[in-house]
């Protein structure tokens, strides 16, 4: 697959996640972006769960599988990029498909009282998500910057590694917090965003491994 194929399936999955994310509040009543995770919005028994997560997040998940698979093969030829990268597809992508097919129970059971199997698949797959990811991310930023430690790139996906670090640490210190949702979104938003960036950079790159960091911002 082409670096332009890849770089669109990144953006395409970044935007059909969030478009899920904003389309599945509108179906419950008083639902809230901020204290209430993203999940509940498809959990089992919600009115359109299954649509969100058929045409939604699975489709979401797939093409960002196929994104950082794909986007490993245009960066330098890095062990700690290669790492990256497949972590990103395994711990990002197809646990995003993973958590669709075994939605949370009705309100995602938050104090896990009898819990049904799909929920402990769904909780243990996100908590894989937040554990690895970042340390995804910061595996790309330092193999990025030992190739060129003037690549701006590297400090950017780097810092968003960091931040997300952050952010799942407050988050599961307190996971009841009346901001759990916004806190989430926080995470997956600096992940999405990130992923959008890397398309782009990756779009706009004008040579291949070689010629990395002329190319890049």
């Amino acid at each position: 697959m082409n670096k332009t194929l890849v770089s669109a399936t990144g953006i395409a999955g970044a935007s059909l996640f969030v478009f899920s994310a904003i389309l599945g509040g509108f179906q419950l009543p008083n639902y809230s972006h901020i204290s209430q995770f993203i999940s509940e919005s498809y959990a089992i028994g919600t009115p359109y769960g299954k649509l969100l997560r058929y045409f939604g997040y699975i489709p979401s998940g797939i093409f960002l599988t196929i994104f950082a698979f794909g986007a490993a093969n245009y960066f330098p030829k890095s062990n700690s990029i290669k790492i990256g990268f497949w972590g990103l597809g395994i711990f990002y992508g197809l646990a995003t498909i993973m958590t669709s097919i075994f939605p949370c129970d009705q309100g995602c059971n938050k104090e896990m009282i009898d819990p049904s199997l799909s929920q402990l698949i769904h909780n243990l797959t996100g908590l894989f998500t937040y554990l690895f990811v970042p340390i995804s991310l910061l595996l790309i930023g330092y193999g990025l910057g030992q190739y060129d430690k003037k690549t701006n790139f590297s400090k950017i996906t780097i810092g968003a590694g960091l931040i997300c670090i952050l952010l799942v640490v407050v988050l599961l210190g307190n996971p009841l917090t009346i901001y759990a949702g916004l806190l989430q979104r926080l995470i997956e938003g600096t992940i999405l965003l990130w992923i959008v960036f890397c398309s782009i950079q990756l779009k706009n790159q004008k040579y291949e491994t070689k010629g990395f960091s002329k190319a890049m911002v």
